[in-house]
Formats: structure tokens, sequence, C-alpha cells
């Protein structure tokens, strides 16, 4: 036994604590006070049981300590110190006892971890431990630790002998025989490899000595946790659940959500397993699920193969009463992971973006897809979102249909906004909260273009309108009329766009994004397509998911390349251009949003995207009257002379839209260069551009007016 050094510092009498503690045991009653009692009385509960070991430490100090080492005023400090904290409490539920019923710690093993907080408690009990330590360290060894335990059944008068020296029997138990039988070292051995505070990490030896010299620590902040701070490990990434969104009620309803909350309330040893998209997604859904159960969480971030730190928030969540939620890091490897839960006791909730997960033989799993929520759901969440637009709820939910989680994170931005937003708003509070990185070739705008903008047949008009109103009137076809099961109706609407190109079919998509008070995501699929494979579906894939993100109505421009008719496949390249067909095909079923594909010729679509879009319109050549029409839009009646002739330039050139709108621009820029008003002589010189560019013949000048 290493030479003791006496500690320089006495106890000091925690007089408030004791105080509390006397107020609190006054009015306690039966049953779990645990988490209402303050930390001070939970404090004062850990020092006083630990200031039984302190005693037990002394008595061994005065047995094996030798004349002049210092053992003796060793032996008082530990005495003195044990006396000035305050009597035993016995707090019903404390940490300790959640952590103990949790992981079935014997009473032997709970004087262990006991043991390894003592030196927490006060520095002088550090350094009179590190004059007892081989190495010098604060810290209890496992050699003291044998000391202790068999002092302890020395004084019961305890015999251990043979087979029996496995198991420390605990005072109260002990047997007749002789008290020079007894030697807790075997059966400490045993607990110090294979115990289940050991093998739970509660408890860990630390040291390069041999067994008995290496160092009793505590798992990581718990002993401030027992203490009842909050305090948590450093190596282990905390995750805020925060509270249960509003809009859950009809997903709780579920068979698969009401099983795993019954495993929840049974406290039966099983892993749920949520999985999504959305990390603040799954952390919605099991948080539901845990506050249905009557249950709190504590989450932290891991591996799935990350047995230490699945065991340390094991730890943390059992003294805090709470179920563990193991939010799983991906690893990016292609096998599936294997969860390292087998030894936890109890609950697991897991959160994986990935589907690859796989437990442990043995131990049941529960699958729970954080997918979309119905209608309905998303309507409760909008009207506790913007309670002053609770009336306009359904309408709302339709244009964007959000998880109940992502409208909850609207909800804190127009709090803090201290203001009460218009529907118009509704998208710049999405579009902030959305943090796109944007894939190449797509462009996220904000148009603001009206209906009375664009010039179209009588039937593209109507359905162009029909398509924004089935929004407003989705939940009702879709959830009350119950054609989501009947007919296998899908949220979302699909629109083909066609006809040749300047004839409105870009700025007709504005205006329905405008009409739907969304943004609009202009995705350039030349600059989507790759010759790489499985580069298109990546990038279109970013596309829809930024749309999903944004709520916007997504535009896919000139989508030829892409919705092109298949092929026989006589090589490989038409092999993956049907592959990215299919894969396109299916994003189109599963989109909740609006989706606008455009093209010049119908005859280029296939038939299986035809079949899904529910509206094609088409954009055709206007006639005399409408391109009339858009001469006089496209010109500011303020800046253009008496001789124009808008009839005759409409009769003259049958042209789309967007040459009369290029002409109308380049004539006022000569117009304004000249310093003079907008003439006929300035729209047919850039007319006659219009017609060279696209390598046609001219039909020369419109015949001047009778009174010119």
């Amino acid at each position: 036994m290493s030479e003791l050094i006496s500690p320089t510092e006495t106890a000091a009498t925690e007089t408030a604590a004791t105080e509390s503690v006397r107020a609190s045991r006054a009015s306690r009653h039966a049953g779990p006070e645990a988490a209402a009692a303050p930390w001070t009385v939970i404090s004062a509960d850990l020092t006083s049981r630990t200031a039984r070991i302190a005693r037990d430490v002394a008595a061994v100090l005065e047995l094996h300590g030798s004349a002049g080492s210092g053992a003796a005023e060793a032996a008082d400090f530990f005495r003195s110190w044990a006396d000035s904290t305050s009597t035993q409490l016995d707090l019903v539920d404390a940490p300790l006892d959640a952590l103990a019923a949790r992981f079935a710690l014997t009473p032997p093993e709970l004087d262990l971890l006991l043991l390894a907080g003592l030196p927490e408690e006060h520095e002088g009990i550090a350094a009179t431990f590190r004059g007892l330590h081989p190495q010098g360290e604060p810290r209890p060894t496992a050699g003291l630790a044998a000391l202790i335990l068999t002092n302890t059944l020395l004084s019961a008068g305890a015999a251990v002998p043979g087979d029996a020296a496995c198991d420390i029997a605990a005072p109260d138990h002990a047997g007749a025989g002789s008290a020079a039988a007894v030697d807790a070292r075997p059966a400490l051995r045993r607990l110090l490899s294979s115990g289940e505070a050991v093998r739970h990490g509660l408890l860990r030896l630390a040291g390069n000595g041999t067994l008995f010299e290496r160092s009793l620590i505590a798992a990581d902040s718990l002993w401030e946790a027992l203490h009842g701070h909050d305090a948590w490990p450093d190596g282990l990434p905390r995750v805020e659940t925060g509270t249960v969104p509003p809009g859950l009620g009809c997903w709780l309803t579920g068979p698969g959500v009401r099983r795993a909350v019954a495993a929840l309330q049974s406290d039966a040893g099983c892993s749920i397993l949520v999985t999504g998209a959305h990390e603040s997604i799954m952390l919605s859904r099991a948080l539901a699920v845990a506050d249905a159960a009557g249950r709190s969480i504590v989450a932290g971030r891991v591996t799935a193969g990350d047995t230490a730190g699945i065991a340390l928030l094991a730890a943390h969540a059992a003294l805090r009463g709470a179920v563990p939620l193991l939010v799983l890091a991906a690893v990016g490897q292609s096998e599936p992971d294997l969860l390292a839960v087998g030894d936890v006791p109890g609950p697991v909730l897991i959160c994986s973006a990935s589907t690859s997960v796989r437990a442990a033989g043995g131990r049941p799993m529960l699958a729970l897809d954080a997918g979309p929520v119905g209608a309905r759901d998303q309507q409760s969440a909008w009207a506790a979102a913007l309670p002053h637009l609770s009336g306009q709820s359904a309408g709302i939910a339709a244009r964007h249909p959000l998880d109940p989680a992502l409208i909850a994170e609207l909800a804190v931005d127009v709090l803090a906004q201290g203001s009460q937003p218009e529907l118009a708003e509704i998208t710049a509070l999405i579009r902030a909260r959305a943090g796109l990185t944007l894939p190449p070739g797509v462009q996220l705008l904000s148009p603001t273009v009206p209906w009375n903008h664009l010039v179209l047949p009588p039937e593209g008009a109507w359905q162009l309108r029909d398509a924004v109103s089935r929004l407003d009137y989705q939940s009702v076809v879709l959830e009350d009329w119950e054609l989501r099961g009947r007919a296998h109706a899908t949220g979302g609407t699909r629109m083909l766009f066609t006809g040749p190109p300047g004839t409105g079919k870009s700025l007709a998509a504005h205006a329905v994004a405008t009409a739907a008070a969304t943004d609009l995501l202009l995705v350039d699929v030349s600059r989507l397509v790759s010759k790489w494979l499985g580069e298109t579906e990546k990038h279109l894939a970013a596309a829809f998911d930024a749309a999903e993100r944004t709520q916007a109505v997504l535009l896919l421009d000139e989508a030829d390349a892409l919705f092109g008719t298949r092929t026989e496949i006589s090589d490989a390249n038409d092999r993956y251009a049907n592959l990215e067909t299919a894969y396109l095909l299916q994003r189109l079923d599963s989109f909740d949003g609006l989706v606008i594909l455009t093209t010049n010729l119908r005859s280029n679509i296939d038939a299986a995207f035809i079949r899904r879009m529910d509206f094609v319109v088409e954009f055709p050549v206007p006639d005399a009257d409408g391109r009339a029409e858009l001469w006089s839009r496209h010109l500011p009646l303020a800046a253009v002379a008496g001789d124009i002739d808008l009839a005759a330039l409409a009769r003259l050139y049958p042209v789309p839209g967007g040459w009369i709108r290029n002409a109308a621009i380049a004539a006022a820029y000569v117009a304004a260069a000249g310093e003079d008003l907008i003439s006929q002589a300035h729209l047919v010189a850039a007319m006659k551009r219009e017609y060279a560019k696209a390598a046609l013949r001219f039909p020369g000048e419109p015949p001047r007016r009778r009174n010119d």
C-alpha cells in the first residue's frame, strides 16, 4: 500500500442543501418524484449515498494503513466529510435508482459506481485517492474496491467459500463461516469484466496497469447528470427534439403507430425504426409516438455500429427516465448497417434516412414510415401555424402541402417576425426556410404575371385556371369523397404545354405560379441531361426535391429530351434512356405539387407521359385578332406614333407572340436612341429582323392607310 497523503482541506457543511432536502422530505409523498424534485434535493441525496462509501473507505484505511502513513488522518477526513453531508434520504426514483432499475444493477455494482464518483464530490477526496493510486491518479483503484467490499463482508461476518465466491453477497445476507475466508477479488473480477455496469458502459477501468491497479471511472458526464444537472458527454452530439408539432392526429391513428405506442408503454425491449427523407420530419414522428405513450426521449447522433456511443446515450436516457433516440449518421457504405442495440434494455427509438438498417437477432423491430400525412393533418398544422388564416387552411394546405414538422418551423419564423403574413407572403417564408443549393440549370423565380397578360384561345385559358383551382378542392375530392382510395387518385397536378416556339408556354407557366401564389422552379432540361450513367436521374431528383422543399411550381422547359418517345433497345444508350424515362414516370406519379412540361412537338412525347397528364394545353400561333391584341399589350401607349396600324401588322405577319414581343422591344430601343416615338417603320424594321433570324422570307411592308 502506497504512502497516504493527508488532505489539505476539510469538508464544508452543505447547510442550504440540507434544508432543501428536509423541506422536500416533509412535502414528499409515495410515487415517482425525481422529475419534480429540485436539483438540490437530487444532488444532496446522491452525496449522502456516497457518504456511506466514504465511511467504508475510512474503515479500510484504518484497517490496512500503517502507522505514520497518514492513514488515520485520511480516515478522519473521510468520516468528517461524510458526517458533514445530509443524512440518507432514500429519495424515491432518484436518477441513480432509475439507472439501477433500467440496467438491473446489483448492490455491489451500485457501490462500485458510487466509489467511482466519490472523488468528484470533494477535491480533498481526490487528493487522498491520488496518494493511494500507484500511478498517482485522483481515482480509486479496483484493488481499493476489493478491499472495501471485502471489509464490508468481514464487518458482517460473511464467508464466501468455494464457488459462492463468484457472487458478492449483500451484507444482510451474510452467512456463517470464518471471516478470514472472505475475499471479494474473484467476484469483483467478474463484475469488472462482464457485470451489467461495465457491459453497458456505466463503469469502466482505465490505465495500463494490472487489473487491481487500474482506475474505476464512471461514464462521461454520468456523475453530474446523477446530481440532477443536464450534463452531456462531449463526444456524443446531442440532438434537440423540440415539441410535438400540431397536425399529426390522423397519423397517430395508423395501425403501425399504435403498435409502436403500445411497445413504448409496455417498456418492451424492442427497436422502433422511423425512416424518412428529412431529419426534422423523422424527429417529429418519434417525438409524437413517445408523447402518445407518455414517455420522454433523449436523442443523440451516432452511427449504427457505435456500441460505446449507443450505450452512453442509453445510460443518459435511463437516468433521466427517458427513452433513447438514436439519430443515425450516414456512413456511406453499401452493406446494411447492423444496429448495436442488442444489449440496450427496454425500447429504443431510431431515426434513419436509410432503410438499409438491420437489427441484431433476438430483438424485435417495428418500422414506421415518416411519409406524407393526409390533407386533414396538413390543414390542422396550417391552422395552428397561422391562426389568423385558419378559415383558409384548406386552400393553404392544398397549395403548400408541407409536412406538419416543416409547418411548425415556419410558425417559429412567423412568431419571430411579430406579424401576421398574408397568403402571398407564405411562399417567401418557405423559400427562406428551404436553404436550397440548386443543381445546375435550375432557377428559382418569383413570378408576377397576371392572367390578363396571356392571349390564348378560350379552351386553353380555361384549362390553366382549372388546374390552379384543383388545389382548392384537392382535399374535398381526395379525402372527403375518398377518391384517393376508390379511384387511386393522387395529389398534385401534371400539365403538358405544347405548341411552336414563342407561343407563350413559358409565360403561361409564370401565370400559373402567380395564380397559385408560389414560386416557379425553372429547369433547363438541356443542362440536366448527362452522358454519364445515373447523372441525369441524380440531377432530376435534385430538381424534384427542390420543388418539394420550396413548394414551387416545377417547370421542365423543352422536356423532349427527357420525356420523349421510348425506343426499341438496340444498344446501351437506348437502355439507359429508357431507364431515365421510367425514373421520371415514377417521380411524376409521386410528386404532390404542380409540374409543367413544355414541348414544341406533342408527337415527341411518350404516350405513357400523355396518360399521366391531367391537362394538355395547346398553344397555337395566335390568329389575327390575337396578334393585334399582343401588339397592343407590348407597346407603351404613351410612346407610340400615330401612324401605327396594329391591325395591318397583325394581318401581314402571322407570327407567334414571342416574335411580336421581340419586335416591340427592338423598335422601342431604336426609337429611344433617335429621341423619337415608336413608329410603324420602326416596327416593320424590327419584324424584318425577326424573319431574318428564322431564315424565312419577309412578307414586306403593310400598305399605308388611305388617309396617310
